[in-house]
């Protein structure tokens, strides 16, 4: 089964193979508990969660149109978990970015603190990142985390491609303005 899409899996699945759903969880299981810890502070948090988002992809995987692409169904399911959990916390705390991937010039080789302020640097953008609002930080997060195309973030957050650029260019605005705000320069 390694050999098969995950389109090709869900097939098999969807006719009753349980034991298919399997290859489907090895598969993302790393990358749901990736996108998840971006959300949510404690990890076994995460871990039930993520748990839930599978139960949920497996109970109404039938509803799945095999005509389109898996991973974006199952990134819809983890993110309607992953924003619920957060509301039940009123606010989640995000882990720690690498500053390097929104700023890449932020962080000077040059000098002899390097580490101590690519830390910083990292603690601020944390901070910063959680004053986004969700419909922002959200698109940042799948697009320079999650490595998924506009295509497939407008199809998890479902809204138009369109937004989702318009939204990613804003996040990073706001981003930069929070984080020049802490006396940041970038």
């Amino acid at each position: 089964m390694v050999e098969l899409t995950d389109e090709e899996i869900i097939s098999k699945v969807q006719e009753g193979d349980a034991h298919a759903f399997g290859f489907i969880v090895e598969r993302y299981e790393g990358k749901m508990m990736r996108y998840a810890r971006k959300f949510l502070a404690n990890g076994q948090d995460a871990q039930d969660i993520v748990q839930d988002a599978f139960l949920k992809a497996y109970e109404n995987i039938q509803s799945f149109d095999r005509s389109k692409r898996f991973s974006p169904w199952l990134y819809r399911i983890a993110h309607n978990e992953f924003v619920s959990a957060i509301r039940k916390k009123k606010r989640g705390p995000m882990m720690l970015f690498n500053a390097d991937t929104f700023f890449p010039q932020l962080v000077s080789k040059d000098r002899t603190d390097s580490a101590f302020e690519e830390k910083e640097l990292r603690i601020a953008l944390n901070t910063s990142l959680n004053e986004l609002n969700v419909k922002y930080r959200e698109p940042l997060i799948l697009y320079y985390m999650e490595e998924l195309s506009y295509k497939e973030i407008a199809d998890v957050l479902q809204i138009p491609i369109s937004t989702v650029g318009i939204r990613i260019k804003r996040g990073k605005g706001m981003l930069k303005k929070i984080y020049q705000k802490k006396g940041y320069d970038i």
